[in-house]
């Protein structure tokens, strides 16, 4: 289990991650979400004693990371898949990994196999693809057997298989009553891999439930009707004090009703339905509805940053459009 109380962090005056309460609990895969700079890398960071927190608590198991005896027997991670020696073959690799925790030589091959790379073990990892590359940090993530792993972003780089692949691995492991903890910002994929959610905003706690509960509480549900009797349907709805939605492409929503009701009633007036089907918002929808006052980077349409303005009246050149500037984004989570 990570139990995280009252966990901030601050870079000068920037406030990367403010009073983070939350416990990542066994036996479930648990989502970690927000936008872009909500401090997510930075939380993950500090789990495992990479940055300092100005200010609360972090424990692994019930200890903090930098008491832990052999921390990869403990936990397993996986932040960033260069952060190796790329001239050091793959085998070599997880090997010192092993060597530096206690770990049997056997253990490598295993994980080898596990994660596919068992064929280009003895290749230098700079020669990698980034797929490879996040194989082989799964490799080690896994290489001490932990009772606790954390991956960020693990489907970067992953062609179909290997999405599907690293999906069920993670379902694996937490059905064995191993922590799972997942960050990614491919909603789709963390709709089909978490069980739980933890959502954060500007450093902040935002959510901290089930997938269907965040769904639920942050989404708008309603049945969707289409009838080629639709004049007669409006009327009857409307004599019942049923509110609905004309969506102007053939189809009526309702909220508030089940689609039981909504048959029923149709039903009893002879009228042909064509479809009755309830409708619920997708996690990137929920999420989007939740976040929408975090987000601290805001894309905006028009012309893209440095491109030539047009011309001014008289062929003058236009006001130039300054291009990105580099700052300490890198801080930012």
């Amino acid at each position: 289990m990570i139990e995280i109380e009252g966990l901030t962090k601050r870079y000068g005056e920037k406030m990367a991650v403010n009073q983070l309460t939350f416990a990542v609990r066994p036996g479930i895969v648990t989502g970690f979400l927000g936008p872009n700079g909500a401090g997510k890398s930075t939380t993950m960071r500090m789990m495992l004693g990479l940055d300092r927190p100005t200010a609360g608590d972090v424990r692994i198991d019930g200890q903090h990371y930098d008491r832990l005896k052999d921390p990869l027997t403990y936990i397993g991670a996986l932040l960033d898949a260069k952060a190796m020696h790329g001239g050091r073959s793959a085998f070599n690799h997880l090997l010192c990994l092993a060597q530096s925790n206690g770990i049997p030589r056997s253990r490598v091959h295993e994980v080898l196999d596990t994660v596919g790379l068992t064929a280009v073990a003895k290749k230098k990892a700079k020669g990698f693809s980034l797929g490879m590359g996040q194989r082989l940090g799964i490799a080690g993530a896994l290489l001490g057997d932990p009772r606790i792993l954390m991956f960020d972003e693990p489907v970067n780089g992953l062609d179909p298989e290997g999405i599907h692949w690293i999906r069920n691995l993670m379902k694996s492991l937490a059905a064995q009553g191993r922590t799972v903890f997942v960050s990614s910002h491919l909603m789709s994929e963390m709709a089909l891999t978490a069980d739980h959610l933890v959502v954060i905003g500007q450093g902040r706690l935002l959510a901290d439930t089930s997938m269907a509960d965040f769904i639920r509480e942050n989404s708008r549900s309603y049945v969707r009707i289409r009838s080629p009797q639709r004049e007669l349907l409006l009327d009857v709805l409307h004599r019942a004090g049923v509110v609905v939605v004309e969506t102007g492409v053939g189809t009526l929503e309702v909220d508030g009703y089940r689609p039981e009701d909504i048959g029923e009633l149709a039903a009893q007036h002879r009228i042909v339905l064509h479809e009755l089907s309830p409708q619920q918002a997708s996690l990137e929808e929920a999420f989007m509805q939740l976040t929408a006052e975090s987000v601290e980077y805001h894309a905006h349409t028009g012309a893209p940053l440095g491109a030539e303005p047009p011309p001014l009246p008289g062929g003058q050149p236009g006001p130039q459009v300054p291009g990105p500037q580099w700052g300490d984004d890198w801080k930012k989570g």
